[in-house]
């Protein structure tokens, strides 16, 4: 962050706002998983802000957003409402799905989220769909694909980055890369340079950034929509990171070296943005303040949460397709 002197304090204080508030919603979130409270797994983006922060700040509300499994800080930094996100996590009624798609599924059509993907590399092929959609609408949106380093092994991503490529779609495509395919090391299971070296492999340039440093992130990706919203095509960013918790927020991630995580807490991107605000000039006592008001409004988020209704058990048979009696077609 060598031009933190210069650094635009109401435009990165808000940035620095955002990051908290992920961070916050999601130990609310394990929090409140410990207390039973949300069934089935949780992935914890704790370390990777940046990314969803310094990508998602340069979207128009209009633009769309495919994002993984681990989604949550892509999802709120969209506009998501986080009490509607909770509540989701939670099951309950008012949900962005209705309480019916979980931590995994979390989508919010409202923000331009079209959805969070269980399947590894699935959000790739569903993401170009969505931009050759609006190429062929005459659109001037783009549409924003975040997916895990593990993702770039899997077919959709060859599948939909050389379509991508072949239409010249307004889509932009994120490696979150945080080193690690669930308990693997993802360097172990990759073959060559990866996943911006494939990109241009296909003629799509790509951008490899340090993705715990939000300013270096925002500016590739100011520069990459700009490049696509110009009919230029596909751009790829490369974006290192690091996950401060295991694979799901109950792994205790023994997989790891101890002295490997501290290290990394020590590169976390929300202290590094923290510092270049305070050398711009921003004062101790509002960066303190920005983080213990992400964290009161996150715990009485979870709180009210907690306190919401169930859906109305009927709503289960909504949003289901019909397809006739299965004994019609199949026997």
């Amino acid at each position: 962050m060598d031009n933190a002197h210069n650094l635009d304090r109401k435009r990165f204080g808000a940035v620095f706002a955002l990051m908290h508030r992920i961070r916050a919603f999601e130990e609310a979130a394990i929090a409140a998983q410990k207390e039973g409270l949300v069934l089935g797994a949780i992935h914890p983006s704790i370390g990777q802000e940046a990314v969803a922060a310094g990508v998602c700040c340069n979207l128009q509300s209009a633009d769309l957003l495919l994002s993984t499994h681990r989604g949550h800080g892509h999802t709120l930094a969209k506009g998501a409402d986080p009490l509607a996100m909770m509540r989701e996590l939670f099951g309950r009624a008012g949900g962005t799905c209705g309480g019916k798609g979980g931590s995994m599924h979390i989508a919010d059509f409202g923000v331009g989220m079209l959805g969070a993907n269980g399947v590894v590399g699935a959000n790739i092929p569903i993401a170009t769909g969505a931009a050759h959609g609006l190429k062929l609408q005459g659109s001037k949106q783009i549409v924003a694909c975040i997916f895990g380093d593990g993702a770039i092994n899997r077919g959709p991503f060859l599948e939909g980055l050389n379509w991508a490529r072949v239409f010249d779609l307004p889509v932009l495509f994120v490696c979150e890369d945080n080193g690690f395919s669930a308990t693997t090391r993802t360097r172990d299971m990759t073959a060559g340079a990866g996943a911006a070296a494939r990109a241009q492999s296909l003629g799509i340039p790509a951008v490899e950034v340090d993705g715990n440093d939000v300013l270096a992130v925002d500016a590739a990706t100011r520069t990459a929509i700009d490049d696509i919203r110009a009919g230029k095509g596909p751009v790829l960013l490369h974006c290192r990171t690091y996950r401060i918790t295991g694979h799901t927020a109950v792994d205790p991630a023994l997989y790891r070296p101890a002295d490997e995580v501290e290290a990394q807490r020590g590169n976390c991107p929300i202290a590094r943005l923290g510092a270049a605000l305070a050398m711009a000039g921003m004062e101790p006592d509002a960066l303190a303040a920005t983080a213990q008001q992400a964290v009161e409004e996150m715990t009485a988020i979870a709180a009210k949460a907690r306190d919401t209704d169930w859906p109305d058990p009927m709503a289960a048979f909504s949003d289901v397709q019909d397809m006739g009696d299965p004994r019609e077609r199949a026997f």
